[in-house]
């Protein structure tokens, strides 16, 4: 099988399994980890997969398997890394708003340490720890107010953002911090926003972490980790091109050379987006006026991103043998909602009812993001592992929708 899940390899997925159905290749997946791992070779390092891109247990194995630590944002994204065998001690707790039961949790289970957004979290942290008796390591995330360029919905290093302490602030915080009984301040940490094409901005970060780490130092703090966030892009578009991870490593290994720092970079999208398809089936064309409409039975509760950050992926119909004509139309789902779409007025070759369509570049942010609404079950799951493929969610059954109700 092709590592990218070529057309006849998603039209013997779709036979057997049904659409809508999200497909994900394990090479891909383990190519792009790779490709940070060979890049950071040689420096002290750990790389913390972004669970909230992509949080399927057989995912999760993989990465685990091939040696990667783990980013995680609420208890129980961490109760699906330490289920599919990952190493709590290479696990970092990020996230605004972390609750005591939680901080208790990944305390109890030994993670590797917590990224802390404020004041009032770190005095939280001290306090949970101080009754279990612990010790927990804390970065502060520092808002660095660097403009990420990027959507509004997925940049968090701007002064007016929810995330972080303020760069001009953190000094000071710190300095408090150090009064707390039960934080090890041994971290600084940082995260700018998602899909990054121009990696400047994380660099004008780093430059900005690393001043400040200098500082803490000058202050009598030992700093030994930084701890640098995630976020670099990939190409949904034709006319795009992703940043490369090789440069991107060796500009920010660059620039930490010599300052016996222990680098944590926390990537999701880059190492999951571009392994997964959606194959959704079409069921009717549609003409209402002037606009041409192609109707899939995939729908925004299955891939929010075009309705959520007015995103683009490709489409195209699975068997994409050459010869059709083409088509302006929206493609859409059957979700009660005029923001169920896919794409606006886009041209794509012709296709018809009982057709297998493709929507690439959805490994990161598609099936996670899933719901059901309008009661609908959400899809299945396909890991493709060379020759063959596995189920590793099934679909979701009309039983499944009332679960505990």
């Amino acid at each position: 099988m092709s590592s990218l899940a070529d057309g006849a390899v998603l039209q013997r997925i779709a036979g057997e399994v049904g659409t809508p159905c999200f497909v994900y290749s394990k090479a891909a997946i383990l190519g792009r980890y790779r490709e940070y791992a060979e890049a950071l070779d040689g420096c002290e390092h750990t790389i913390c997969y972004a669970v909230k891109a992509n949080g399927n247990l057989g995912i999760l194995r993989l990465l685990a398997e091939a040696g990667a630590g783990f980013d995680i944002v609420s208890g129980g994204e961490l109760f699906r890394v330490l289920k599919a065998g990952g190493d709590p001690a290479k696990t970092v707790f990020s996230g605004v708003g972390k609750t005591a039961e939680e901080i208790g949790y990944a305390i109890q289970m030994g993670i590797f340490g917590f990224n802390s957004e404020s004041e009032a979290e770190l005095e939280l942290i001290d306090e949970v720890a101080g009754r279990a008796g612990a010790k927990p390591r804390v970065a502060l995330r520092v808002n660095p107010d660097v403009d990420a360029a990027t959507h509004p919905y997925i940049s968090t290093g701007l002064s007016q953002h929810k995330f972080g302490i303020d760069i001009h602030q953190a000094e000071e915080v710190y300095a408090r911090a150090m009064k707390l009984p039960n934080l090890a301040l041994e971290s600084v940490s940082c995260h700018i926003g998602s899909q990054i094409l121009e990696p400047a901005s994380i660099h004008e970060a780093i430059a900005k972490m690393l001043a400040l780490v200098s500082r803490l130092r000058g202050r009598g703090l030992a700093i030994t980790h930084l701890d640098l966030g995630g976020g670099l892009g990939v190409a949904y578009k034709p006319d795009e091109a992703a940043p490369s991870i090789k440069s991107f490593i060796a500009k920010m290994r660059e620039q930490t050379k010599g300052l016996g720092l222990h680098l944590m970079i926390e990537p999701g999208r880059s190492i999951v987006a571009e392994s997964g398809t959606l194959i959704t089936r079409v069921l009717a064309r549609k003409r209402n006026g002037d606009k041409e409409f192609v109707i899939l039975d995939a729908g925004m509760n299955d891939l929010i991103r075009p309705a959520l950050y007015q995103a683009f992926h490709e489409i195209g119909p699975v068997d994409d043998s050459g010869g059709r004509k083409k088509m302006v139309a929206d493609i859409v789902g059957p979700v009660c909602e005029s923001g169920d779409f896919f794409a606006r007025d886009r041209e794509i070759p012709a296709v018809e009812p009982g057709e297998l369509m493709a929507i690439r570049t959805v490994g990161a942010y598609g099936f996670v993001m899933s719901s059901n609404y309008n009661s609908r079950p959400r899809a299945a799951e396909v890991l493709v592992v060379g020759d063959e493929f596995h189920v590793v969610r099934r679909r979701e059954r009309y039983e499944d929708l009332i679960l505990g109700e």
